[in-house]
């Protein structure tokens, strides 16, 4: 008989339990076996040999068996000894795997930070190659011996940790909120200039929150107990539990929450209005219990599933948190939700950085001179963009004198002009006129070219740069120090 792909439980197992944790808040929802799990349908596989092995995240056993009559596909959770916990410490990292030949780096797999990441790369002449848009994987022309994956920011730190990647770029509070402090982890270049942003903690505009402006403010607040905890929403639990922990905060709860964040927070005014609202309807239907509970639910519907409690207005919160740890850019959401930041609560500033991982650094072959040549590009990329060569021509008796008027002004360049002759179209140097090149920054530009003419400077030509290499990249030698080498 042909075998079958058949999902057999434990003995004894319980039926599937399925979790959600919203505003703190645990629900559960079981889904009971089926009576007659034989009427469900059978796979059948070709007799050849099959080695199967469950996801990570499956949980169900699977089992390659003849087939006998009768048989049913049934599925069972594994037992509960066997359930993945999630760990607030680092997990264990992986030996680096000596079969691999490639330096495999990750990339952000999709959003305004992964175009943000290939733009700068192709600035730089490292220009991404990926055949299928579709696929994950891809290379990059220049560097023969590197491979690129895109991965989801957060599972690029993992994966530089468990010793799958070599190098990435993520922003900064990736980095710190899931590499946990892990020292495997090392920051390259700390500041690609782009994906600016900061991770704040923000309050409430209104109540009790109107006189709160600094950290320490919040701090001292009476309204905080072991009972009645300072409820924080956020998706950097990690970064903001040390935060407050070591800013004094006693007694804090964290609400785990991925976006929106801005809405948990009580509003006085959302406030006011359902009390009104409840008022009212008491009024209109009477002081029934059941009218009570009608009015209740109906509220509660109305003012997007919270609950009105009117026994402790107004000074109960009606939000599902006190305040938020969220990243910040502008700060134009957090006023159009009636938050505000308060002095002291930036937890940390943050912006794309690349990193690397030191066992890979030290032990995979490839990895240091693949560092070496990114972080020489992008240091060399990243000064010159914002630098412009400026040449112009210049009346002079010699080299010097005009060597030495350039330099009175603010447009020396990097080490100082570089003066040269100018040639006259007989091929004979022409004793009056010499070439000028200086390096100005971009938001100087006029400034300079008004110098220029000043000091007898005419026909400006003005050109982007695309590198300015120094003798020694000062990250490159601070790299070498860190790894001891």
């Amino acid at each position: 008989a042909s075998p079958l792909l058949i999902l057999t439980p434990p003995p004894n197992s319980p039926p599937v339990s399925f979790h959600r944790r919203t505003c703190g808040q645990l629900h559960s929802h079981r889904s009971h076996q089926p009576p007659k799990m034989s009427t469900m349908l059978a796979a059948r596989v070709a007799p050849t040999p099959v080695s199967l092995s469950p996801s990570p995240m499956s949980g169900f056993r699977f089992q390659l068996r003849p087939s006998p009559p009768g048989s049913a596909l049934s599925l069972v959770p594994r037992a509960a000894s066997s359930a993945t916990a999630v760990s607030a410490k680092p997990a264990a990292v992986a030996p680096v795997a000596s079969d691999r030949s490639v330096v495999r780096i990750g990339l952000p797999s999709k959003g305004r930070m992964a175009e943000q990441t290939l733009s700068l790369l192709k600035s730089c002449q490292l220009s991404v190659k990926q055949v299928n848009p579709r696929q994950y994987t891809a290379d990059i022309p220049l560097i023969p011996n590197l491979e690129v994956w895109f991965q989801r920011p957060k599972d690029i730190v993992r994966k530089l940790q468990s010793g799958d990647l070599d190098l990435g770029i993520v922003g900064f509070d990736i980095v710190s909120e899931y590499g946990m402090g892990n020292d495997d982890l090392v920051v390259v270049h700390d500041a690609l200039a782009f994906g600016h942003c900061r991770l704040s903690l923000a309050v409430p505009k209104e109540g009790i929150f109107e006189n709160i402006n600094s950290l320490e403010d919040l701090c001292k607040m009476s309204e905080w107990t072991e009972e009645r905890p300072l409820r924080v929403v956020t998706g950097f639990g990690y970064l903001g539990e040390k935060f407050l922990r070591e800013n004094g905060f006693k007694h804090v709860k964290f609400l785990s929450a991925d976006g929106a964040l801005e809405s948990y927070p009580p509003s006085v005014e959302w406030t006011c209005t359902t009390y009104l609202v409840y008022l009212d309807l008491c009024h209109i239907l009477g002081q029934t219990s059941y009218a009570h509970v009608i009015i209740l639910f109906c509220c509660a519907i109305a003012m997007h599933r919270h609950l009105v409690m009117l026994t402790s207005f107004p000074c109960v919160q009606m939000g599902m948190a006190d305040a938020i740890v969220d990243l910040v850019s502008s700060g134009t959401t957090l006023r159009e939700n009636n938050l505000k930041e308060i002095e002291g609560g930036v937890v940390l500033e943050s912006q794309a950085t690349l990193v690397a991982s030191r066992r890979s650094l030290h032990k995979r072959e490839g990895v240091l001179e693949v560092t070496h040549e990114l972080l020489e590009r992008l240091e060399a990329h990243l000064r010159a963009s914002s630098e412009l060569m400026v040449t112009a021509n210049m009346r002079g008796s010699s080299a010097l004198e005009v060597a030495q008027r350039v330099s009175q002004t603010s447009i020396c360049g990097l080490q100082g002009p570089t003066v040269s002759p100018v040639y006259s179209t007989d091929g004979k140097v022409d004793v009056e006129y010499y070439a000028i090149n200086v390096v100005v920054p971009q938001k100087l530009l006029y400034k300079s070219i008004q110098q220029l003419r000043s000091i007898g400077g005419s026909g400006v030509l003005v050109t982007k740069l695309t590198y300015i290499f120094d003798e020694e990249t000062p990250r490159w030698r601070n790299l070498l120090t860190e790894l001891g080498l």
